[in-house]
């Protein structure tokens, strides 16, 4: 079943249109990248499928409900959101951050449970935190935070997940290691994924569809072997771009 589809959508906030009369089926194991210039509207079209910034025109179905028609608990159940720079609102540990991703299952008036603790703790050591339980969430260097968010979007076990930028402020180690692990995760529950990335070659590692976003509402999109082109991606960027073999993969170098 798809998890997500869009009809026709517009997207954009003020004169800015991300994407004009955009049809997007989002099916289950599925990892998308969406790409494109600074300031395009990548960030205002994740947002829009989250529910979090009104349609111009079209339509979004979640399975078969409309997105604006759900509940605030029966959203956050379904769609889970990494933000590109989470501000901290007020003092907080890293444990209880992560446990906030299981808020949308714990019935009103009610505490956590063992299996959400247990969960929890899971998250926490996929992200090389264990023992950070206690620590403020301010002491935190952008890298341990950018886990501690990861961690608690994997603690909320939505069907969709959406990331603005999710490798910001992580090392290369992490980079490649968290997200080839935590895509695969997904991949193997059967969760759709729709990325929102800057790096080209990371798009390319580690999706299977790309959407392509070049100004004005005008858009491309589909598998990344059929998108992934220097003429795609050189007029994306406005910018040559050469792609060079590596191994079973390919990457892009800008000329």
């Amino acid at each position: 079943m798809t998890l997500l589809s869009a009809e026709g959508i517009e997207a954009g906030v003020g004169n800015l249109i991300a994407c004009r009369d955009l049809d997007l089926s989002l099916e289950p194991g599925t990892v998308w990248s969406i790409l494109g210039r600074n300031g395009i509207g990548k960030t205002t079209l994740l947002l829009t499928l989250a529910g979090l910034r009104p349609l111009k025109s079209g339509q979004i179905r979640i399975g078969s409900e409309r997105l604006d028609q759900l509940t605030r608990r029966a959203r956050a159940q379904k769609i889970g959101l990494l933000f590109q720079n989470p501000q901290i609102q007020f003092p907080t540990t890293v444990k209880e951050t992560v446990m906030s991703g299981r808020h949308p299952w714990i019935e009103r008036w009610q505490d956590s449970n063992e299996n959400d603790q247990s969960i929890v703790d899971q998250e926490l050591a996929r992200v090389g935190l264990q023992g950070f339980d206690r620590r403020n969430l301010s002491s935190l260097s952008g890298g341990e935070r950018r886990r501690v968010d990861l961690a608690a979007l994997a603690t909320q076990q939505t069907e969709l997940v959406f990331m603005d930028e999710p490798v910001n402020h992580l090392d290369l180690h992490f980079q490649t290691q968290l997200m080839k692990e935590f895509l695969a995760d997904c991949r193997t529950k059967k969760r759709a994924v729709v990325m929102v990335m800057h790096d080209v070659n990371l798009a390319t590692r580690f999706s299977d569809h790309l959407l392509l976003l070049f100004g004005n509402g005008e858009t491309r999109q589909g598998p990344v072997d059929l998108i992934a082109s220097e003429e795609n991606l050189s007029r994306l960027y406005q910018h040559k771009l050469h792609r060079y073999p590596a191994g079973d993969e390919f990457v892009f170098y800008p000329a």
